[in-house]
């Protein structure tokens, strides 16, 4: 049985649109990101998962230790409901979370705030200045990963603090400060972390990539380890957090860095298809129906416009995947309501027969669907909702 006829057996009782995750899939890419991580822990990226139920499947195996939030108000219900050690990594500015992190001493005891600024601490206690009593609240420093030569940039546009003695002074300036404690430091070496260096046809941008990702991974394990030494004359730093699901087992062997980070590789959505280093199997999936036949070789889905962050293109559409050999209709693309498909393979579908879809991206998908089937062989085990399906939004 092929995993079209795995898929199609499972979710017979289901009524498209839906979507599934393949936990054989799952477990082999998280066994695969332990594998490459030697050793180390890792960090469970929640903006890639989007599903409590999930996370806390991928949190009980082995080699995974806490999760990387992306919002303060999802840190404090993912806390509320018995996860502990929530990194936020991303600053915020939500005044009201920002006060209910500030008086839950219990909350304020599990979760890491991350700053990069001397003003993210002046809103900070702007925004807590009348909690009483109020909790220390702990916080991680975002350093810039990027890689800078020629005048040119490769990386996420994140953090100003990018040099020791940069890091060092707001470091003391945290230490100063009444209330804080800084416990930890963050640098996503995006460029490597997140970018293919085995673009499809194309020879020479993939050597310009892998050229660019060597000279900035010789550049950062230097100016990293700079980096944590000069913190640490300021604070007893409990983790140094690094890397994503493309430079696990790059980043891992720096000293300096304590913990990785990694999600979309539990998922393995399209864009990570496109990396040497390793080889993922694809476990989160939709189904879209068969809705029309509008012409020989050609049928329509519902639905299906479920397009990817990022520099819009065809990259960041979602990838028609079973059965193979069907493509967008280069005027429509992936619509809103409806989506027809080209190819040979649309001679053998009918009218309710599903497609299924792999997204670009990873969490992304699950702001779709209230609920992801987990799939084990050729059975529907149980559904689990989504954080939609618990009726949370937090984008």
């Amino acid at each position: 049985m092929d995993d079209r006829q795995r898929y199609d057996r499972a979710t017979a009782a289901l009524e498209p649109p839906f979507a599934v995750v393949d936990l054989a899939a799952l477990r082999a890419n998280a066994a695969d990101l332990v594998r490459r991580a030697a050793g180390k822990p890792i960090r469970v990226a929640s903006k890639s998962i989007r599903s409590r139920a999930l996370l806390e499947r991928v949190l009980a195996m082995d080699g995974f230790r806490g999760v990387m939030a992306y919002t303060l108000p999802e840190a404090l219900w993912l806390a509320a409901n018995g996860i502990t050690d929530i990194l936020v990594a991303y600053p915020t500015a939500d005044r009201h979370a920002l006060a209910a992190l500030a008086g839950d001493a219990r909350a304020a005891g599990h979760i890491t705030v991350t700053v990069d600024s001397a003003a993210h601490l002046d809103y900070i206690e702007a925004a807590v200045a009348d909690v009483r009593p109020r909790a220390e609240l702990r916080l991680c420093l975002d350093l810039d990963a990027a890689y800078v030569a020629f005048g040119r940039r490769a990386g996420a546009l994140r953090s100003p603090v990018r040099e020791p003695h940069e890091a060092a002074d707001l470091a003391a300036e945290i230490a100063k400060r009444p209330g804080f404690r800084l416990v930890g430091l963050l640098a996503y070496e995006a460029q490597i972390a997140g970018v293919g260096d085995a673009p499809p046809s194309n020879a020479a941008r993939a050597r310009l990539i892998r050229l660019m990702q060597a000279l900035s991974a010789r550049e950062l394990i230097l100016r990293r380890g700079r980096v944590v030494n000069a913190v640490r004359q300021f604070a007893d730093l409990e983790f140094v957090n690094g890397g994503g699901t493309g430079s696990v087992e790059l980043t891992t062997r720096e000293k300096a860095v304590t913990e990785l980070a990694a999600g979309s590789g539990f998922f393995h959505p399209r864009l990570f298809d496109f990396y040497r280093r390793f080889t993922g199997r694809p476990a989160a999936l939709f189904a879209l129906p068969v809705v029309r036949r509008p012409g020989p070789g050609t049928v329509t889905v519902l639905g299906g416009g479920y397009l990817a962050s990022g520099p819009p293109g065809p990259a960041r559409a979602p990838q028609p995947y079973l059965p193979a050999g069907l493509r967008y209709a280069p005027e429509e693309g992936a619509g809103e309501v409806q989506t027809p498909l080209l190819g040979q393979a649309a001679e053998d579908l009918r009218l309710g027969d599903r497609v299924w879809f792999r997204h670009a991206k990873a969490g992304e998908l699950c702001e779709h669907f209230d609920a992801l089937h987990l799939v084990d062989g050729d059975t529907v085990v149980e559904p689990v909702p989504t954080y939609r399906g618990e009726g949370r939004t937090f984008l």
